[in-house]
């Protein structure tokens, strides 16, 4: 082939080049313009995955305290009507069972109305969630109960509530106020987990009961 000949394909030959370097570029630019774009994309995923798992948390601890809320409202009020509960049965127990029977009329109905007022009592508050504690018989749940003595009976399974010296009350699954009771002590391990041990007998408790 003649030096001209060559000489006329050299332009054309180096035009494809241009056009291979220029067309290599493009496909460059627009594999790392993709890259970016998945990476882009990847993170907004990200970030509304997080949105959305904050939101069902949020969703979930307001209706948790929404729940509580309706559960637990009255707890003071009620812990604060317990007293009086415990006045009114109180004056019932003071009043000897002779006296109560050889009496008038009116005393009589004044013990029934008495008694009337704490039944209803307690019926509101178990309306409202309130339940009241009546452990005797039941293995010692140290949640729910304040142990005030031991008493020795090896007949009865050890840690076996066997008196209640104040009934206690729960609201909703939280103690309102732990049922003051007396505790089996020596008698066979009750055949379960490990048993709740009362531990050492609350003086004070006993004094205040």
């Amino acid at each position: 082939m003649s030096d001209h000949a060559k000489d006329e394909r050299a332009p054309d030959e180096n035009q494809s080049e241009a056009t291979i370097e220029r067309a290599e570029g493009s496909v460059d630019g627009d594999y790392e313009a993709v890259v970016r774009l998945l990476k882009e994309n990847e993170d907004l995923k990200d970030r509304a995955l997080r949105a959305a798992a904050e939101m069902e948390n949020l969703r979930r601890r307001t209706t948790r305290d929404v729940h509580d809320a309706r559960s637990y409202a009255i707890a003071n009020f009620a812990r604060d009507m317990l007293s009086v509960s415990d006045n009114l049965r109180r004056a019932l127990d003071a009043i000897p069972a002779d006296v109560a029977a050889a009496g008038d009329a009116g005393f009589k109905a004044l013990i029934e109305g008495v008694e009337i007022t704490e039944r209803a009592m307690l019926a509101a508050l178990e309306r409202h969630g309130v339940k009241k504690l009546q452990p005797e018989g039941e293995k010692f749940d140290p949640n729910f109960h304040q142990a005030m003595f031991e008493v020795p009976n090896p007949d009865i399974p050890a840690n076996t509530v066997v008196q209640v010296v104040q009934p206690g009350y729960s609201i909703g699954d939280r103690v309102l106020r732990p049922a003051m009771v007396g505790v089996a002590k020596g008698g066979p391990k009750q055949a379960s987990e490990a048993p709740a041990e009362p531990g050492p007998v609350d003086g004070q408790a006993e004094t205040d009961a």
